[in-house]
């Protein structure tokens, strides 16, 4: 598994990547900077924490979730965001879109360990294989929280009429 030694390190190795990944659930590269260059000041602090890429991976992927979370937050990234134009990423057969007005109303309606398989699936387009690996969790594990989020999704547009 990959690692690196210290936080500068990894920073080093890994930086640019986990600001791509952050910039793809935000679609903002300032807020996807801050929020990878606040991890590695905390992992600075904390030289105790093993700084793998897997550990990494995910917790820029839980504070991207807390920031769209966060309601202050979320009213600015939703103001800069066009939804109907800039999707990130498709709900496998069906036609419709996980925008980030739609992320932001599942950060409320899953638990932590759905809205990660939702966001390994749907925006980091990982097969259900590599996200059981990720985790560390059986395939159908993944299958099952996949299929939880499919029903508060199916839910949300149908209270919204239809629209995605």
């Amino acid at each position: 598994m990959a690692s690196a030694r210290d936080p500068r390190e990894a920073y080093l190795r890994y930086g640019p990547a986990l600001v791509r990944k952050a910039e793809r659930l935000l679609r903002n590269p300032d807020d996807a900077i801050d929020l990878v260059h606040g991890l590695f000041v905390d992992l600075i602090s904390r030289p105790e924490i093993n700084v793998e890429l897997p550990y990494l991976y995910r917790a820029v992927t839980n504070r991207c979730l807390n920031l769209i979370r966060d309601r202050r937050g979320r009213a600015r990234l939703l103001e800069r965001e066009q939804p109907a134009l800039v999707p990130p990423s498709r709900l496998g057969d069906q036609a419709r879109v996980i925008g980030l007005d739609l992320l932001a109303k599942l950060t409320e309606a899953l638990d932590e360990d759905q809205l990660e398989v939702v966001v390994c699936r749907y925006v980091d387009e990982m097969t259900q294989d590599e996200i059981a690996e990720h985790l560390g969790v059986s395939r159908k594990t993944v299958g099952k929280r996949l299929a939880r989020a499919h029903e508060v999704i199916a839910e949300l547009v149908a209270a919204q009429g239809g629209a995605a």
